[in-house]
Order: structure tokens, then C-alpha cells, then sequence
């Protein structure tokens, strides 16, 4: 299992069977016996690092359980971070392999996610008024990027009976004290992010539960659920002193680096690819980058509205920050275009709120840039189906390039 001149990123040793020698070393260093394994998630950065997850089942003295196993390798040195897990060498490759929750990058996920510290953690910092019994606690992992960050859903149930519902983000480092500016600075301005309860030296945000429901189901409704006029708004809403933040890449200036990935996934999409990247930057060529206050990440699922159609609360703040308008809504628009797994009625209702709300975009920002940006984010999403390893993620990922081109050619 040497290293080959092909694989200096390890794409293809953590995608392969070749990986089983590994995972079995890793195991049986943490005292248990690995019984069988499949890929659960790839993260990619081509010719630079790959990260992948997988489901194993694994005999431990105590008995038998299915657990989540981490690996990491690059292609140059190892990093601080990659010490605070195993190191294995795969002839002159170094690869990092943990268990799940004692990710590398992420120290305080080992403390959420386990009811009895969860339950400790809510009394420290007194989230629901009284002290929180680890019987009393929930807990349901929503998302895990390795080595990037992790969401788990938390509730309490009080004495009453009902629940109280948190969401609990373990970050990185040094990303932790941007995120938290991030939320009390919109919050004191009035823009509807998640309050925070707690936030820890460990690196864990404790948020609050948003009021009204996700964008995400509510695109499927008969009526439309909100207007294009309230989504802009509440980016309008954001205090101008989120202009003087970082600034988060639009998903353009990544283009190449995305369209990568996915040819690396499906070399047959390759020439198509190529021809959109070119056209993308090619039309988007001279464009400054902007210094409206934006979200960065902006679609329906980080949107909460109520029953009225009011935008009652954004997610996922962590990338505000200085940028141009035609991002935020290119990115909503590419989200829309590419959802997956709709039957028939929902795509229509999907389609109707896209015919509808992009002509008024189109009055904000400049037509050709909406469509070209939102190719770009597209194109970002395509690398979802391999990443995340979705049973027909070939179909799925052909679906979604060909989403991004035709929004390239609606852009003239």
C-alpha cells in the first residue's frame, strides 16, 4: 500500500478497500476488533488532503456496536492537529485516524455528544433555569463535516413535560470567537439569528431554537411561503459593521477547485465542466468583489418563516461577512435548482417559487451575475452526492451539473 505518485492526496487509498489494512490497525490499537466497514463520507481537496469517514462495526471487549471511524492524510506534513489523533503510516504516508467523537480539530464534540456531559454542561452554564438530570437529555447528531465542525440537536425535558430544543455547534478553534461575534453582532442589530445560551472554552456553541420552521419544508407548501421582497430584506437588514468582518470566497473564485472534485468523482463530466468553468469566469471577469454586508452561505435551508410568511430566523451566521448581494441570492437560486428526491407536485411548487422570485432578484442585482454565480454554487453542490456517498450518487451528481448549465445558458 505504498504511496504512488497518483495519490499524493490519498483520495484513492481512503476510498478503496486498500484502506481495510488501516482501519484494522486502528482498531485493534483501541482495543477492539474491526468486523466489517463501508465509506460514509469523503471531504476532497485534490493534490492537497482527503478526509473520509466510515461506518464499522467493531467487537470491543464490552460487546459488539457500529461506530463512526475518521482518517486524514495530505500530501504534504502532518499538522498539530493531525497529532491529537492516531498517526499510521501507509509506506512514506503518514494517516491520522480517530474515533468518533474525539475528532482532531473538534474538542469539545467529545463532550456533547454524550447525554451525561450534555446534562453537566446545560446546569454549568444554567440554559434552562435549574439543574438538568442527564435522564432528562436528548441528544441527535444533524451534521458532522470531519474535522470542520459538528451540529447535534439537544433537548430538555422540563418538569412539565415539555421540551426545550437547543442546537450545540462544535467548532474549531480558530474559527470559534468570528462565529460567536458573528451572532451577537447581528442579534444586537435585530436580525433574527439563533441567541446564544453558552459558549464554552472547548469550543461549543449552545444556541437557542429559532421560532417558526425551515425554508426547506416550507418550499413545498400550496401557498408561496415567503416573498422574494422579505428575503432580501432580511439580508438588508444585516448592521453595516458586518463590511468590516473577514471576508468568506465567493463560491465563484472556487469554481475550478469544485469542478476538480467532481471530474476526480466522474470523469465523464470533465469536458462539460471545463466548458462551464471557463464560461463562468469568463463572464464574471473584471467583477470586484464587493462590500455589501452578506451571509455567505445563504439558501432555504439556513431560513426560518412563520405562519405569516415572516422571515423568523437565519442559520449558520458563521460566514457573514463582506461581499456582494448577487452572491446571497445566486446561492438561494442554486439551492433551488438542484433540490433532489421531489416527487412530481413538489417540483412543480419548487419551480413556481423559482419563476416567481428571480425576476425580482433580477431588479437587485444584475441578471447575467445571479445566473453565473448561481452555476458556480452549483457546480459546488455537485460534489455533495460523492461526499456524502448517497446510494445513487452518480445519477444525482449528473442531475446537478446539468442544473448548472442550463443556468448558464439562461444567462444569455
Amino acid at each position: 500500500m505504498g504511496t504512488t505518485a497518483d495519490d499524493r492526496d490519498g483520495s484513492r487509498l481512503l476510498t478503496s478497500a486498500e484502506v481495510a489494512g488501516l482501519l484494522e490497525a486502528a482498531v485493534s490499537h483501541g482495543g477492539g476488533s474491526l468486523v466489517s466497514w463501508e465509506l460514509d463520507h469523503v471531504d476532497a481537496n485534490p493534490n492537497r488532503s482527503t478526509t473520509a469517514t466510515y461506518s464499522a462495526v467493531i467487537d470491543w471487549p464490552f460487546g459488539r456496536r457500529t461506530e463512526l471511524l475518521g482518517a486524514s492524510t495530505r500530501a504534504g506534513q502532518r499538522t498539530t492537529s493531525d497529532e491529537q489523533a492516531v498517526i499510521f503510516a501507509d509506506g512514506d504516508r503518514e494517516v491520522a485516524v480517530w474515533l468518533y467523537p474525539r475528532d482532531p480539530e473538534l474538542p469539545g464534540l467529545l463532550r456533547a455528544a454524550f447525554v451525561e456531559d450534555m446534562a453537566a454542561l446545560l446546569t454549568e452554564y444554567d440554559v434552562v433555569g435549574m439543574p438538568v438530570a442527564a435522564a432528562n437529555v436528548g441528544l441527535e447528531m444533524i451534521g458532522y463535516r470531519p474535522r470542520r465542525r459538528a451540529v447535534l440537536r439537544a433537548w430538555v425535558i422540563m418538569p412539565d413535560g415539555s421540551q426545550r430544543v437547543f442546537f450545540v455547534k462544535s467548532l474549531r478553534q480558530q474559527l470559534f470567537d468570528g462565529v460567536r461575534r458573528r451572532h451577537e453582532l447581528l442579534l444586537a442589530a435585530g436580525v433574527p439569528a439563533p441567541p446564544i445560551a453558552a459558549a464554552t472554552p472547548d469550543h461549543l456553541l449552545v444556541l437557542r431554537e429559532l421560532p417558526g420552521r425551515p425554508l426547506a419544508q416550507a418550499i413545498f407548501d400550496p401557498e408561496p411561503p415567503c416573498t422574494a421582497e422579505s428575503l432580501i430584506a432580511v439580508l438588508d437588514a444585516m448592521p453595516a459593521a458586518v463590511a468590516q468582518l473577514s471576508r468568506r470566497n465567493p463560491w465563484t473564485d472556487a469554481v475550478e477547485q469544485y469542478a476538480a472534485m467532481v471530474s476526480a468523482a466522474m470523469p465523464s463530466l470533465e469536458t462539460r465542466l471545463t466548458a462551464m468553468v471557463e464560461q463562468i469566469l469568463s463572464g464574471l471577469r473584471g467583477t470586484p468583489p464587493g462590500d455589501e454586508p452578506t451571509h455567505g452561505d445563504f439558501h432555504e435551508g439556513q431560513v426560518f418563516v412563520d405562519a405569516a410568511g415572516r422571515i423568523s430566523g437565519i442559520l449558520d451566521v458563521d460566514t457573514v461577512g463582506p461581499g456582494r448581494r448577487a452572491d446571497d441570492l445566486a446561492c438561494l437560486v442554486a439551492h433551488l435548482s438542484t433540490v433532489q428526491r421531489m416527487n412530481a407536485e413538489q417540483a412543480a411548487r419548487v419551480h413556481r417559487l423559482v419563476q416567481s422570485w428571480v425576476p425580482v432578484f433580477d431588479e437587485r442585482v444584475d441578471p447575467v451575475e445571479l445566473r453565473l454565480r448561481a452555476a458556480a454554487v452549483a457546480i459546488s453542490l455537485a460534489t455533495g452526492p460523492y461526499r456524502g456517498q448517497e446510494p445513487h450518487w452518480e445519477r444525482e451528481t449528473t442531475m446537478i451539473v446539468g442544473a448548472a448549465e442550463a443556468l448558464i445558458r439562461s444567462a444569455g
